[in-house]
């Protein structure tokens, strides 16, 4: 398969990874049963459309295509819907081609993120300051606000205790690659079910890491309490070998969580990267159409 054919598949990819997870009942996010935070699942369908082909543009450098998929995205739906996404998922598609084609996702991965720029710091950090998420404040150092000194990888390493986003760039995508793909496969196995999957994956992501969207706009505290609250009802879908019995409790869940403002932000982006990760292993090297089966 030629270069212009792998690059239209891997868009597919990005592009049924972001449809799998809004298909999947997130309590707290957007997703089909529930729109929410002033977001409706047609923003995040009309994002997706608007990145895909933008993300797979690998004649620019990673960080101004992260953020001219900002700024698509601010200019067809006017909020920031996927600033997380983004970040996580540009990296895995340049991925796609970089290096030896025998080497696998993970090993692509590393060696591209060892070698980010300056400039790439430069462009990511207008891309935060043009989405301006939810709690963005100032920092002493590398400030977003101000011109980077030293790489993007160097940058998110610094930034890595407080958002998770950015430890994934720091751990080279750990919690994707190991935790989060074989949680996935795991509910597979129990239930044969892409959509119930994908909403036990989003909740050990709830379980397993505390929200660091949630941190920013509501605090620690309220974070954590979040991560407790996820394990009561993670514990129940697992104990369950029909998820729809389970599915009025987490709808009641999802509908507490918005009234309180509380929206799971970086979980729902981490599922994503898993869905996409999930792909590419079936795409490298990149030879078939990408369909996901979830």
């Amino acid at each position: 398969m030629d270069k212009k054919n792998s690059l239209v598949n891997l868009s597919k990819c990005y592009k049924n990874a972001c449809m799998s997870e809004l298909q999947a009942l997130k309590p707290g996010n957007v997703h089909v049963f529930s729109d929410g935070h002033g977001m409706t699942i047609h923003d995040f369908v009309k994002s997706a459309d608007v990145t895909a082909d933008i993300l797979v543009r690998m004649d620019l450098p990673l960080g101004e295509r992260i953020y001219q998929a900002v700024e698509a995205t601010k200019n067809a739906v006017g909020q920031n819907t996927n600033l997380g996404m983004l970040l996580l998922c540009a990296p895995l598609l340049e991925a796609a081609f970089y290096a030896d084609a025998t080497h696998t996702l993970d090993q692509r991965l590393s060696d591209m993120l060892m070698k980010t720029t300056i400039s790439d710091a430069d462009w990511v950090s207008k891309a935060i300051v043009l989405a301006s998420p939810g709690g963005l404040g100032a920092s002493k150092t590398h400030d977003v606000h101000q011109s980077p000194q030293v790489t993007l990888l160097e940058v998110m390493r610094y930034a890595q205790d407080y958002d998770r986003i950015a430890s994934q760039y720091a751990n080279f995508y750990q919690d994707v690659l190991e935790f989060g793909v074989a949680r996935y496969h795991d509910a597979m196995i129990k239930w044969d079910n892409p959509a119930w999957s994908v909403t036990a994956l989003y909740m050990s992501f709830l379980t397993r890491f505390v929200d660091t969207h949630v941190v920013r706009k509501h605090g620690q505290k309220i974070a954590e309490n979040l991560c407790e609250e996820a394990l009561e009802y993670e514990t129940l879908y697992w104990q369950t070998d029909n998820p729809k019995l389970v599915q009025k409790s987490l709808l009641q869940w999802d509908m507490s969580l918005k009234m309180r403002g509380i929206n799971p932000g970086t979980a729902a982006d981490l599922t994503v990267a898993t869905l996409l990760a999930l792909l590419m292993h079936q795409c490298l090297p990149v030879t078939s159409e990408c369909e996901i089966s979830c």
